[in-house]
């Protein structure tokens, strides 16, 4: 449970620190973009109009910083950031509270967890992208969660997420043991029994 908390705040952090750093916005492209986004940075070039040169050197000064980043970096960032737009507020409000308490802690103690969650296999931690309600349960759900359709997505996580502890650990175990060629159907059904009907549905496939 101590390490889970660690790996929890580690995560936390990153994520935090990943939310500031949106890539730049491009005014030469806004003609192009649909209207909502078109919106959002006209928006963007009000504030920039509003700021003080200081503000305007401070951002061109974020912006160069961006652009030196490898690309691989600049992806890894923008999942994060996307990742953490996607977690509901309840979520994001313990993640920030994790960062916070990991921020007060000793520097030692800072870098012995970062080590320990540097050590997990990639997949793993990618899985704390889901957040510290899932990410605990990300490996024994992986098989589940892959390639799953993007129009599947979204039902997919909100149905994880309302799920209890035991419940997921279940699921973990029919994805598990269930063949790769059946787990689209595994998902479909756990998706079709809703949320009322998941415990009896999840009951009558570990009878199997």
């Amino acid at each position: 449970m101590r390490r889970n908390r660690g790996l929890i705040s580690l995560a936390s952090l990153l994520f935090v620190a990943s939310a500031a750093a949106t890539p730049p916005d491009l005014r030469d492209a806004m003609a192009k973009l649909p209207p909502a986004a078109h919106a959002q940075l006209q928006r963007q070039s009000q504030q920039w109009e509003a700021w003080s040169p200081q503000q305007r050197q401070d951002y061109a000064r974020r912006v160069a910083r961006w652009d030196a980043l490898p690309r691989s970096e600049r992806d890894a960032i923008r999942e994060r950031y996307q990742a953490w737009r996607a977690l509901p507020a309840q979520e994001q409000v313990r993640i920030q509270a994790a960062a916070t308490q990991l921020a007060t802690m000793p520097v030692e103690q800072q870098r012995a967890w970062r080590a320990q969650f540097d050590a997990l296999d990639r997949s793993d931690r990618r899985g704390w992208l889901l957040g510290p309600t899932m990410g605990g349960d990300y490996a024994m759900l992986q098989p589940l969660l892959a390639q799953v359709p993007e129009q599947e997505h979204a039902a997919l996580m909100q149905a994880l997420r309302a799920m209890t502890a035991q419940q997921r650990k279940d699921l973990g175990v029919l994805a598990q043991r269930t063949p790769p060629t059946r787990r689209d159907a595994l998902r479909r059904g756990l998706l079709a029994a809703g949320a009322d009907g998941r415990g009896d549905w999840l009951w009558q496939q570990m009878q199997h």
